[in-house]
């Protein structure tokens, strides 16, 4: 069956609502010629006359009075999707946003955007979830609606990306610990027993890489998935964990850090977010309490030693 020519619609609506062919060619801006072809279209499509003749007028048939109220709604309704979207009432909006973050970042970050995003828009909800991998799958069937983490080779190439804050690695060990006292060299700091951070479980990375550039290794006593369970260890023992700093500043509470003497790269931790809600006034809303939330944050100053 051939698809209905849905521009009918709106003239329709017009005919039904001027009640005369030239009425409604001067609001559409077409010819009385034109207008006349369409009703006949129109007239051909519904199988009624719509409006005949009635002295030098025209009148509605029955069907076309059934159907001018729900045509004229559907008018409206078609307007109002194609239209860009109305100015977004916070204190009105009621929404659930799923975030996926990296570790760290809820304890850094979660309790200033919690309280931020309640003050703006109260019927607004915010779900964290853990980040167990870099799959952007959530992202794209719509699990996820926010997420945050390195732009790297395996971040699909889809994704909308804004940066919201740079971070560096920095070592962390307990109170005690002999690396507390002293100038922390490079030879100091590979000497001690390491905690590898890897979801993989890869005992080599960008440290490591650093170490070999001054011809150093060091010694991997173990691997864990995450930061937090890294510090906890470090806490618990005289073994060195290595972790992003700003993304930490909560976890390391108590303990020791210091710069790593190594010559590394800072890390741009970013938002991601898949391209359909781009243009979504709510999440727009959202990402901007992100990066406000985050730039406030971090306008302290770097996180001071324990």
């Amino acid at each position: 069956m051939a698809m209905p020519d849905l521009n009918l619609l709106v003239t329709l609506d017009v005919l039904l609502a001027e009640g005369s062919v030239a009425g409604a060619a001067r609001r559409l801006r077409l010819s009385p010629s034109a207008m006349s072809r369409a009703l006949a279209r129109l007239r051909e499509t519904t199988g009624d006359p719509l409006l005949v003749r009635a002295g030098r007028g025209l009148v509605p048939t029955p069907r076309a009075v059934e159907l001018r109220e729900q045509v004229s709604q559907l008018v409206q309704a078609g307007e109002a999707v194609l239209r860009p979207a109305a100015r977004l009432n916070l204190k009105k909006l009621v929404r659930t946003f799923t975030l996926r973050t990296s570790e760290g970042f809820v304890e850094t970050f979660g309790a200033d955007l919690i309280a931020h995003v309640a003050q703006k828009a109260p019927g607004v909800r915010l779900h964290f979830v853990q980040k167990p991998d870099k799959n952007s799958t959530p992202l794209r069937d719509g699990l996820v609606d926010l997420e945050t983490g390195v732009v790297g080779q395996t971040t699909s190439p889809e994704l909308r990306a804004q940066a919201l804050f740079r971070d560096r690695f920095v070592g962390v060990v307990r109170q005690g610990h002999p690396l507390c006292k002293g100038k922390i060299t490079p030879q100091r700091y590979a000497a001690g027993g390491h905690i590898g951070v890897s979801r993989r479980g890869h005992e080599k990375g960008p440290i490591d890489e650093a170490l070999l550039a001054l011809g150093l290794t060091r010694n991997v006593a173990t691997v864990v998935a995450g930061f937090a369970t890294a510090l906890a260890l470090a806490r618990a023992s005289d073994l060195v964990a290595s972790v992003p700093e700003t993304h930490t500043g909560p976890l390391r509470s108590g303990l020791f850090s210091f710069a790593l003497p190594l010559a590394m790269d800072e890390i741009t931790v970013s938002l991601l977010w898949h391209p359909r809600l781009q243009a979504d006034l709510a999440h727009r809303w959202l990402r901007g309490c992100v990066q406000e939330v985050c730039a406030a944050r971090l306008a302290g100053g770097p996180t001071k030693h324990s």
